[in-house]
């Protein structure tokens, strides 16, 4: 998008919404007209704000809209909400969702805008999963109605194994950009200290380290399906439907391997319809 985000009007615009394609759209789709049209609010910002960090020009511009969001936000709070974030106006107010979910969802587009993420620390790596996957989780399910302190450990752990997925997913499209979003601390231990991207997707040994990571992502897909099963069933349609299509990818670039070529990978519809038909019914 240009240098200025554009204004939200008083619906999201059909370009501003998931592709009818899209496993988050399918998820969408499961929930009732209110909480559906707070998701599309929330994935509207999310996406205008992603835009400024990936096509926003100039890192001045880029960072002086990040800014503008962010007091937009504020002024949404404060009861005077500007005209792209007056979508956001009835869901802050129906479901409680926290002003410093949306900034962190701001911080985390920033860690992207101003400079290429290259192989940082897991720190610095979880950081950057929390803010731009568990804080989008965290406003969701107060959307989807998950109980809160069941809510809050879904979207640590389901935002976590769904970044990290597309992490491994997208290795090589991430690498053509000059980012390497692998940490620090796996590449140093397969004898890579400061690598460029491509040189570190280009190591034979590079997949040592995307199993490593996928064995997080495993881990967290472990934790969100536990926290699931402790949850009444008609609040984690949405959730469900997410984490067993993200699921499918991880699988999919895990069968194919890390030798080069490595094709990109994509679940079949056949698949995916066995996960809508399974999880888009309560």
């Amino acid at each position: 998008m240009s240098a200025t985000a554009t204004p939200m009007p008083e619906s999201a615009p059909a370009e501003a919404l998931p592709a009818k394609s899209s496993s988050f759209y399918t998820a969408m789709r499961l929930l009732p007209k209110e909480r559906r049209e707070a998701m599309y609010a929330v994935y509207a910002f999310c996406r205008a704000v992603d835009d400024v960090a990936d096509d926003g020009g100039a890192a001045e511009i880029r960072r002086a809209e990040l800014v503008r969001w962010g007091a937009d936000i504020d002024a949404l709070y404060a009861g005077r909400p500007a005209p792209r974030v007056r979508d956001l106006v009835v869901p802050v107010r129906r479901y409680g969702l926290l002003r410093e979910d949306f900034h962190a969802v701001i911080d985390g587009m920033a860690m992207d805008a101003f400079e290429d993420i290259v192989a940082p620390d897991e720190a610095t790596l979880d950081l950057y999963c929390d803010r731009v996957a568990s804080a989008v989780g965290r406003l969701s399910v107060r959307i989807f109605g998950v109980p809160e302190a069941e809510g809050i450990a879904l979207a640590h752990h389901e935002g976590r194994a769904l970044q990290l997925t597309n992490i491994l997913r997208d290795i090589d499209e991430d690498a053509a950009r000059g980012r390497l979003y692998l940490p620090r601390e796996k590449l140093s231990a397969i004898g890579l200290t400061n690598p460029t991207p491509q040189q570190a997707v280009d190591h034979p040994a590079i997949g040592d380290v995307c199993a490593a990571v996928a064995r997080e992502a495993q881990d967290h897909y472990r934790q969100t399906w536990a926290i699931i099963a402790r949850c009444p069933r008609k609040v984690t349609k949405a959730p469900r439907l997410m984490a067993a299509a993200y699921r499918l990818y991880l699988d999919a670039v895990l069968a194919r391997g890390w030798a080069k070529p490595r094709a990109r990978v994509k679940p079949g519809k056949a698949a995916l319809m066995a996960v809508a038909l399974r999880h888009g019914i309560v």
